[in-house]
């Protein structure tokens, strides 16, 4: 079967490094899959360009400039929006019109405008819509973390909240979110083409939420991981007075989303009200930063390791450390929870999101309540989320210490990664659904 992966990037971005595992994972299962992308950043014979960098970049910026439009000339917010309002014709492109199946990815930015996904449907071949965010149930957000309009079945969406932050308009319940909400709605009447799969059940769960999806067909199916030597070097219980490393990183570690106030001020309450347990803990962080003074006001030891990169590298990361901590407000499928309990490091994260595809609660990590509200009200809820994230890594701090234990976890966690998140089970669950919509568009 002649596959084609449509992603923005293969290199750039959470989505663009999992769907390159996908084209990979699908080449081992015996698949003839490829890669269409406008940025390529890796030297794989299997990636293609969709255009030139300059023919790319027209669409990208018309687009740009009527989000900055309907923004009233602010950058704020500029590109946490999509439209898809301008796209590529990749219709024409030889690797689509040679493939059997289509599966779209993470297509904004210029790449990919509705009326094309609807060129692409009339092509007649079948067409999965992999969502890793909220893009394709809501107008034009990625994320509705505190915004129910997507839910709206007498008016879906309209008053987009990052809309009229900038604007001020009234309640806007006509403005751009809302028409593209229609105009989704309008393609996804094409479906006898188009299944959409949804990376983590909690996104799933969003999707029949909303008004655009829930009538639609909708399964899930995790991103594939290639964990490489996921055997690993071998774990053993620590010590009293042993060092004990906790982990934490992201492509860019100061993304508000991500947390860093919290581990910051988890790093305090350690100090304050576990001292002998803070003098033996070091903080391991990774990442891109904007901002270099977020990384102050540690209450442990705490060292920064910069961008790493390559496999080897991050592998070598993980295994050096024994507690991997995620404090993000949300996620779709964090992939460094996974990577954590292949390598044997003990994740500890909120029970929001697709956090609890990857941890099972006291058994492969631990999943914190994050405080009620969000902080939607205006109150700072960044001590209550550090209090309720300490104590799991208290217990995680236990379990490292558990000499009868101990290994028994470890084998548990990599045991789950083989069996939920292997390339090849991945792939063949993409094989099994394009095989059946094949037959079924016959």
């Amino acid at each position: 079967m002649r596959i084609v992966i449509v992603n923005k990037s293969d290199s750039t971005g959470g989505a663009a490094v999992v769907s390159r595992r996908l084209m990979e994972a699908l080449r081992e299962a015996g698949a003839d899959a490829r890669m269409l992308v406008v940025e390529k950043l890796t030297d794989s014979p299997y990636v293609e360009l969709a255009a030139s960098k300059r023919k790319a970049m027209v669409p990208f910026l018309m687009e740009r400039l009527k989000i900055f439009f309907h923004l009233r000339f602010s950058r704020r917010n500029l590109f946490k929006v999509d439209t898809a309002s301008d796209g590529l014709p990749l219709w024409r492109h030889p690797l689509v019109k040679e493939a059997d199946a289509i599966l779209l990815n993470w297509v904004n930015q210029g790449m990919l405008s509705l009326k094309g996904v609807g060129r692409l449907l009339r092509l007649g071949k079948p067409v999965v819509w992999t969502m890793h965010d909220m893009w394709c149930m809501t107008g034009i957000c990625h994320h509705a973390d505190a915004c129910e309009g997507y839910e709206r079945v007498g008016h879906i969406c309209g008053g987009c909240p990052f809309l009229s932050r900038v604007s001020g308009s009234g309640d806007g319940s006509g403005d751009i979110s809302h028409k593209v909400a229609m105009r989704k709605k309008e393609l996804y009447g094409m479906t006898e083409r188009m299944r959409f799969v949804a990376v983590s059940n909690w996104l799933a769960g969003r999707a029949r939420r909303s008004v655009l999806l829930a009538r639609q067909e909708v399964e899930v199916i995790p991103n594939a991981f290639h964990i490489f030597g996921s055997e690993g070097r071998a774990r053993h219980p620590k010590r009293e007075g042993d060092r004990i490393r906790i982990l934490f990183g992201a492509a860019r570690l100061d993304d508000p989303i991500k947390g860093l106030p919290t581990l910051v001020a988890l790093t305090r309450l350690l100090r304050i009200e576990c001292p002998e347990i803070a003098d033996n803990i070091e903080v391991a962080t990774y990442g891109g930063v904007k901002d270099p003074a977020s990384l102050s006001g540690f209450g442990v030891r705490h060292v920064h390791m910069g961008v790493i990169k390559g496999e080897d590298s991050i592998r070598k990361v993980y295994e050096e450390s024994d507690i991997l901590v995620s404090a993000s407000s949300y996620e779709t499928l964090p992939g460094t929870l996974v990577e954590a309990q292949a390598y044997g490091c003990i994740p500890v994260a909120f029970r929001r999101g697709g956090q609890e595809d990857i941890v099972d609660h006291l058994t492969t990590g631990y999943l914190a309540e994050f405080p009620a509200g969000d902080g939607i009200d205006g109150t700072d809820t960044t001590e209550e989320a550090a209090r309720s994230l300490m104590r799991g890594v208290l217990w995680a701090v236990a379990r490292v210490m558990d000499g009868e234990g101990y290994g028994d976890m470890v084998g548990m966690m990599r045991e789950n990664v083989e069996r939920r998140f292997s390339a090849g089970a991945v792939a063949r669950r993409y094989l099994e659904m394009l095989s059946s919509m094949k037959d079924h568009t016959r």
